[in-house]
C-alpha cells in the first residue's frame, strides 16, 4: 500500500513562516536582552529587550507577536540564557524584576493590534505613524504596570516605591527605544515585512 503525500500539506506556507518569524523576534529580544547595565537609582537592569517587544508587535501583529514573547518568555523559563545578563530559569520570572517578562507578550499583542487591528498586517510603512505611537505606548504601559507589580510583590515593597524604581528612570529609555522602533518600521527595505 503507497501513500500518496505530495499533495497534502499538514500545515500551510504562511503559518510555516509567521512560526519562522516569530522564532527570529524571541531570538532577537533575547540577543537584545545581552545589551543590560545597571542604572544608579534602580536595582532594575536596563535593557534593550523592550526593543525586541515592539519589534514584534510592529512586524508580525498581535497573533504572531504575542506567541514571539511567549516563545521568548518560555525559552528563558526552560534555561535558554535569553534574559538580561543572560540569566535563564523560572526563577527569573518571579524575581522583582520578573513583571516584565510576563508582560512581554501581552504588550507585543497589544501594539500589534493598535498597529494593524485584526483585519491582518498593514505593511509596515503603511501604518499611520498616529497607530504606531498609540501601540507603542500602550504596550510600554502595559510593561510598566506588570513591572510595576511584580516588583511589588516580590520586593515587598509599597506601588510608590516600585514607580520610582521600575517607571520613571525608564522613561527617556523606552522613548528613544520607540523612535527606534518606529524609523526601523519607516524602513523602506522593511515596507514589504
Amino acid at each position: 500500500m503507497s501513500t500518496d503525500t505530495e499533495s497534502v500539506a499538514l500545515v500551510g506556507d504562511e503559518v510555516v513562516t509567521n512560526v519562522a518569524r516569530s522564532a527570529l523576534f524571541a531570538a532577537l529580544t533575547g540577543a537584545l536582552a545581552y545589551f543590560s547595565f545597571q542604572l544608579p537609582v534602580t536595582p532594575v537592569p536596563y535593557t534593550l529587550q523592550v526593543l525586541g517587544v515592539f519589534l514584534a508587535g510592529v512586524f508580525l501583529g498581535p497573533t504572531w507577536g504575542f506567541a514571539a514573547m511567549a516563545l521568548y518568555v518560555v525559552a528563558g523559563a526552560v534555561g535558554a540564557p535569553v534574559y538580561a545578563y543572560g540569566a535563564s530559569g523560572v526563577g527569573s520570572l518571579v524575581s522583582p524584576w520578573g513583571g516584565y517578562l510576563w508582560s512581554y507578550p501581552f504588550a507585543a499583542a497589544l501594539i500589534g493590534y493598535v498597529a494593524h487591528g485584526r483585519d491582518g498586517l498593514t505593511p509596515t510603512g503603511d501604518i499611520p505613524l498616529s497607530r504606531l505611537a498609540a501601540g507603542l505606548a500602550a504596550g510600554t504601559l502595559v510593561i510598566y504596570v506588570f513591572g510595576m507589580l511584580g516588583y511589588a510583590v516580590f520586593a515587598d515593597v509599597g506601588l510608590y516605591a516600585a514607580l520610582l524604581v521600575t517607571v520613571v528612570p525608564f522613561v527617556p529609555g523606552e522613548i528613544l527605544k520607540g523612535v527606534v522602533a518606529v524609523l526601523v518600521a519607516r524602513n523602506d527595505r522593511l515596507r514589504a515585512a
